[in-house]
């Protein structure tokens, strides 16, 4: 009896083995008939098309730049150590650090309500571009581009420039097609060999679509043994889009057409250095974005570190919008005058804030602050010239208009056309989605 309740349990066992390897292989078969960058019909009216994220790691102070925070009463406490004035026809409170994005300020939608859920670095950059903290998880570009693919079939749907984060475009569990591209680490190099395993330089570029053409006619051979292999269909798809990246991305990437005065701009070549601050191509990075953003990719994160002022608060804040403003400025010029902006969601932010400063103590240091702090949007049918949100007159926390990473990811999907909260994909027996269990608010308010 023993011997027959042992064989029992050891077939039932293999039995729900089978059962749990069969829904993988069912999982992973229904990923593959999406696993492409061809493009996508939106669920719901678009106001974008497209996402440049302006990412400022570290932690930007929001009281010295866009909230602005004066002094009240007779008890000193935290407010803007940098001069404020208002800005456009909108009125827009921003600092004297940031003059050239001041005269665009009536294209911006400045979020002064916005926190997050913990003042640790990796952790809140993880939650911001993945929605989770702890784990691996896909990216918001990678997410974009599952849900809407690419309108170049020659260029990756997701770029990101200057980083050397892969959290910051991991496809994670989705299809490897919707990897988001590395491009230049530390603003250094934004060539195409920058680019990993698609520039091959000993050879032509015949002769490398014929070693691709052998290499892949193995890869399909091996697939017609493993029909529905989600992850070996989704490697044959990136190893043509890299080949297909070989002639699109130099062209892209040579800006020996641009104007002089575009250049000057853009401030191109100008690597500057105040302070402890490292020299970045800041401006080059704003371009390469507005030329892969007309080129039709769908989402391009360009990456400025070193906004983690805990010393020399002032100096360093002050190299920092020096290296970013400008560029800035015109990058969002450029779009407009090109007819791009309206389609185009530009997102700037970091992390978490910072608390801010008391003006007269003296004081040159300032910590983390996840409670309250600013983003902006600007283009995409956004509000122009608006504010939303606030935090309370210190700064410590956001008392109005509250928004969470997670309603920021849904109103950006929401501008694309995307149902937050219904964008999921299936792994490992249940549906993940970037907005997490909790969901994400879509804060219609901000929609012009």
């Amino acid at each position: 009896m023993n011997n027959s309740r042992r064989n029992m349990l050891r077939s039932a066992s293999c039995g729900f083995g089978f059962l749990a390897l069969q829904g993988l292989c069912s999982e992973r078969a229904q990923a593959a008939s999406h696993a492409d960058l061809a493009p996508q019909t939106s669920a719901l009216p678009a106001t974008a098309k497209r996402v440049i994220f302006l990412c400022m790691s570290g932690g930007p102070a929001q009281m010295d730049t866009f909230d602005y925070k004066p002094q009240t009463g007779k008890k000193k406490h935290p407010g803007s150590v940098a001069r404020f004035r208002q800005h456009g026809a909108s009125g827009l409170w921003i600092s004297e650090l940031m003059p050239a994005t001041a005269r665009q300020a009536d294209k911006l939608c400045v979020l002064n309500g916005m926190y997050a859920d913990t003042e640790i670095h990796a952790q809140s950059f993880l939650q911001l571009h993945t929605g989770e903290r702890l784990r691996k998880r896909p990216s918001l570009g990678s997410w974009i581009n599952y849900g809407l693919g690419s309108e170049n079939q020659n260029l990756p749907g997701f770029i990101s420039l200057n980083t050397s984060k892969s959290s910051t475009y991991t496809g994670a569990f989705l299809p490897s097609v919707y990897n988001g591209t590395p491009i230049g680490v530390n603003g250094e190099d934004m060539s195409l060999a920058t680019i990993d395993n698609i520039s091959s330089s000993h050879l032509p570029l015949v002769a490398r679509r014929r070693q691709l053409d052998f290499v892949q006619s193995m890869n399909q051979q091996h697939l017609a043994q493993r029909a529905g292999d989600q992850e070996l269909e989704s490697v044959i798809e990136s190893m043509e889009l890299g080949f297909r990246m070989q002639t699109a991305a130099p062209e892209l990437l040579d800006l020996s057409s641009e104007t002089s005065e575009t250049l000057k701009q853009y401030r191109v070549g100008e690597k500057l250095q105040t302070g402890t601050c490292r020299p970045t191509d800041f401006g080059r990075q704003c371009l390469l974005a507005r030329r892969f953003a007309e080129a039709g990719v769908r989402f391009i994160e360009v990456s400025h570190g070193g906004w983690d002022q805990h010393k020399n608060h002032r100096r360093d804040l002050k190299a920092n919008c020096d290296t970013v403003d400008a560029p800035i400025a015109a990058l969002l010029q450029d779009l407009d005058q090109r007819g791009l902006l309206d389609d185009t969601l530009v997102v700037w932010g970091g992390e978490f804030g910072r608390p801010g400063l008391v003006p007269d103590d003296g004081s040159d240091e300032s910590g983390h602050n996840a409670d309250g702090f600013t983003f902006w949007l600007a283009g995409g049918g956004m509000k122009k010239g608006y504010v939303h949100g606030r935090t309370s007159d210190t700064g410590d926390r956001a008392v109005e208009g509250k928004i969470h990473f997670r309603d920021l990811h849904a109103t950006i999907l929401h501008s694309l056309g995307l149902a937050a909260n219904d964008l999921k994909f299936r792994h490992e027996g249940r549906d993940h989605r970037l907005t997490g269990p909790e969901g994400g608010k879509v804060i219609h308010e901000l929609f012009a």
